[in-house]
């Protein structure tokens, strides 16, 4: 027998605005040990990996006229799912998921993590900290001589005064007190809202929930790509869009691009734009990952996007949200932790923790791909342009108190039986298996990543 309905689920269910009475579709089961921490972060990743399924499974009832399929959530394909950035190998080869200097560092009050995966990022951090980009092998003890020198807060106003990552290290408390992060405590876990007044947009009956949809990805690490892997999974045609000057790294790519294709396109560029517009002329679902503001730029509110393609499911992702003074600062799954308490809760008296997984990521993708399939839902119902928000920093304030831990079964956990492996442009493609899934669902991704950036900017069948 599966465990009663988590409290988890049945709150994700209700941010979600959906029906009570299709919980009961939903049960759970396997060994549930695979993400020991002292918060729940089990229950996070339990919750949201079954809204997500219960979203996909309500959406095939929709398109077919049949009862919801069931849903069934397995815990140690879901703990296996949220590590899927650490197991993914390809030709045997793993990959570090952190760059040197993305890690915690002492200041002379406290402590600072630092995100520094990208070359722009890098460079960012070091010119802020006066450390000279080419020593070498002795950057790392650099960059913690000029941290120790400083106070923490000061590390985290430099740095991103200077367009870097670093986050001062705060306690639950401190973070609440926090004028960002009391505003974050008042936001609901996800956001959703009906933008105009477009008509329904019928969709017709199908095997797959998303089935002869498009969905244009601009996301990156890791949240996003989470959960547009997730429509491509339930049948979406997702196409990826990056800015040639951002590149990805492969090896992320290898984890989330599972059933998409990538693209890059300059925006800027005239000749790209029209690209864009042409893509979105034809686009069922458009899903945004960058800080706000940065894709505003280019024209690319969601009343533009309304008013471009009328019926258009909108989603956007933020680290800290769209309020307070945080608002347009960059983020990481690493650095929302340590903001907002989480790495002193699961950090020891002498150093600062972390969550067994990038959860905050995991989840917000889950929750994310969730509400784009309930969009998908309440538009074909009554229609309008539909726009779903959530952030990093709102997930956290849910993990750290609006979730308790749940029961489970934490004997036997092995990750290697939800593991697939399959041939890639890369190489032999060894990854970590969908948790989403309901019953007569698909159960593995239609194709491998490709190689990051290098299809072309149509539709497939275009």
């Amino acid at each position: 027998m599966g465990s009663p309905i988590s409290a988890g689920t049945v709150q994700a269910w209700a941010a979600l605005g959906a029906d009570s009475s299709l919980l009961d579709r939903v049960s759970y089961g396997g060994p549930s040990g695979g993400l020991p921490a002292r918060l729940p972060v089990l229950e996070l990743a339990r919750a949201t990996v079954a809204v997500c399924s219960l979203a996909a499974s309500e959406l095939v009832s929709v398109r077919t006229g049949r009862p919801a399929p069931r849903v069934r959530v397995d815990d140690e394909a879901v703990a296996t799912a949220f590590l899927s950035d650490r197991l993914v190998r390809v030709d045997g080869q793993a990959w570090s998921t952190f760059a040197p200097l993305s890690r915690f560092w002492r200041a002379s009050d406290g402590w600072v993590r630092t995100h520094a995966n990208y070359p722009h990022h890098r460079a960012r951090l070091l010119a802020a900290l006066g450390v000279p980009g080419d020593c070498g092998d002795a950057v790392v003890d650099a960059v913690a001589g000029a941290i120790a020198e400083r106070t923490a807060l000061e590390v985290e106003e430099t740095v991103y005064a200077a367009g870097g990552l670093a986050v001062a290290a705060r306690g639950p408390e401190e973070w609440a007190r926090s004028e960002q992060g009391a505003l974050a405590a008042g936001q609901p876990l996800l956001t959703t809202a009906r933008v105009d007044d477009a008509p329904v947009r019928v969709l017709g009956d199908a095997a797959l929930p998303c089935a002869g949809l498009r969905v244009l990805d601009l996301t990156r690490v890791l949240a996003g790509p989470v959960a547009t892997r997730t429509l491509a999974l339930l049948g979406a045609d997702v196409l990826r869009i990056d800015a040639p000057h951002l590149p990805e790294s492969q090896e992320a790519h290898n984890d989330t691009g599972m059933g998409k294709r990538s693209t890059t396109l300059d925006l800027g560029d005239a000749t790209g734009r029209r690209v864009f517009e042409e893509l979105l002329d034809d686009a069922d679902v458009v899903v945004t990952g960058y800080r706000p503001g940065a894709l505003e730029r280019f024209g690319l509110t969601p009343e533009a996007l309304a008013g471009r393609r009328p019926g258009l499911v909108i989603a956007q992702l933020s680290a800290w949200g769209r309020y307070g003074p945080w608002h347009e600062r960059r983020g990481f799954d690493s650095l929302v932790q340590v903001a907002t308490g989480i790495a002193e809760l699961e950090g020891s008296p002498d150093s600062p923790g972390a969550l067994p997984a990038q959860a905050l990521d995991h989840g917000t993708g889950y929750l994310l791909a969730a509400g784009v399939l309930r969009a998908l839902t309440e538009q074909h119902r009554t229609g309008g342009t539909r726009l779903v928000r959530l952030a990093l920093a709102q997930t956290a304030h849910w993990l750290v108190h609006g979730l308790a831990p749940a029961p489970g079964d934490d004997d036997g956990f092995h990750a290697e039986r939800r593991m697939s492996e399959t041939d890639s442009p890369m190489g032999l493609l060894r990854y970590a298996l969908p948790p989403v899934s309901y019953e007569g669902g698909p159960a593995d991704w239609a194709r491998p990543p490709g190689l990051w950036g290098t299809d072309a900017p149509v539709w497939s069948g275009s």
